[in-house]
């Protein structure tokens, strides 16, 4: 983040007599649409944002007539560096690419990560993605998960869209294969946070943040099911610790699961099966309604072609009719 702010990110505005009463970061959210109110909280709270000359809490109250200086630095994505990766991507226009992620790409440089991640192809795809938080990536997958993310190319568009994440209002369906015999459909409703011993890890617990997972059975084989999962909220591992808590961990996932061989299987699925080398789970559909124009978007993504081959094993000797 620069030490001197480019001058067109600093904004002043004086609070309308009519908001008084009203807490600091709501009355941001209506005098700079264009930033979300996560992003303007976080600014509050950095001390970016000063009432009357001082630093104030998101939560504290305003009298009306007081002077709001913001100092908008925007975090530079940059130091991530543009590298040339090759991207799919299953949409694209002048305010939102939706990425075609394969399985082993990690999304965001980090310890250990800090090349050949998603956000330095991004950067060499769109050198002005730099300017956005994260790159202009509204949500995350994790490494070992396919398919599909939604990136944002310009701060009004990353604005609306994280938005509308934030509001349940982008329709994310997943598929996954679990061990188990799923009878039916239904929800999982339990909080997710931090395992309280191993902080690697998720786990479903008291004090976590509500979770919700609905899925639907779409083909059942014999001590696995092939399952379409929608999220109602983001958490993460969201997935794999909701199925995992209720005994149907994903195949290939051994953070949070192990590896479970139906009886009378073949060694070449057997084989398959133990050595799938991440969690069976892809982004295969997504629908928003797009930052701009307002216009219903709708993109998929076929399975790859581990997870295609895996089924094909399954359905030729596991399927129930």
């Amino acid at each position: 983040m620069s030490e001197s702010p480019d001058v067109a990110n600093v904004h002043t505005a004086t609070v309308p007599a009519a908001q008084a009463g009203h807490r600091l970061d709501q009355v941001l959210a209506r005098l700079f649409p264009q930033y979300s109110r996560a992003r303007l909280q976080r600014w509050i709270r950095d001390g970016a944002v000063t009432v009357d000359g001082a630093v104030r809490r998101p939560r504290d109250a305003l009298f009306g007539g007081e002077a709001i200086r913001i100092v908008a630095a925007l975090e530079d994505e940059a130091r991530a560096g543009p590298e040339a990766l090759d991207l799919s991507f299953a949409y694209r226009d002048d305010d939102v690419l939706v990425v075609d992620k394969p399985p082993g790409l990690v999304v965001h440089p980090g310890a250990g990560n800090a090349h050949g991640t998603l956000v330095n192809g991004l950067l060499h795809e769109d050198p002005s993605l730099s300017q956005l938080p994260r790159a202009g990536l509204v949500h995350r997958l994790d490494k070992d998960t396919s398919g599909l993310l939604i990136v944002a190319r310009t701060l009004p568009a990353f604005t609306a869209l994280t938005d509308a994440m934030a509001s349940r209002e982008i329709h994310r369906e997943y598929v996954a294969l679990c061990v188990g015999a799923l009878s039916g459909g239904g929800t999982i409703d339990e909080p997710i946070g931090r395992h309280p011993v191993d902080r690697k890890k998720m786990a479903v617990h008291e004090r976590g943040r509500a979770a919700r997972t609905h899925y639907r059975v779409l083909k059942r084989y014999r001590g696995h099911t092939l399952v379409a999962v929608t999220l109602e909220t983001g958490r993460t591992h969201q997935i794999r610790v909701h199925f995992a808590h209720r005994r149907w961990p994903l195949v290939g996932d051994r953070t949070y699961g192990r590896p479970a061989l139906p009886r009378l299987a073949s060694d070449a699925l057997r084989d398959a099966l133990t050595g799938f080398g991440r969690q069976a789970l892809h982004a295969r559909r997504l629908t928003f309604d797009h930052p701009v124009s307002g216009h219903a978007v709708t993109v998929e993504s076929a399975l790859p072609d581990d997870f295609t081959a895996l089924l094909a094993l399954m359905d030729a000797e596991q399927a129930v009719e």
